[in-house]
């Protein structure tokens, strides 16, 4: 995993796509939503947006 990570800051410094770091973290909170409110108080609000 940490490989992964590694890889991609390397591929972002060289070809100098900064831009994609906010889009991945905001991916990477959706995501982190969507897995740890599949069976909170939360789900009814998000069944509209799936």
């Amino acid at each position: 995993m940490w490989q992964l990570f590694k890889e991609f800051l390397q591929f972002l410094r060289q070809e100098k796509k900064w831009w994609l770091i906010p889009l991945v973290v905001v991916l990477l909170l959706l995501a982190a939503l969507i897995v740890f409110s599949g069976g909170s108080v939360l789900a009814p609000l998000m069944y509209p947006f799936m």
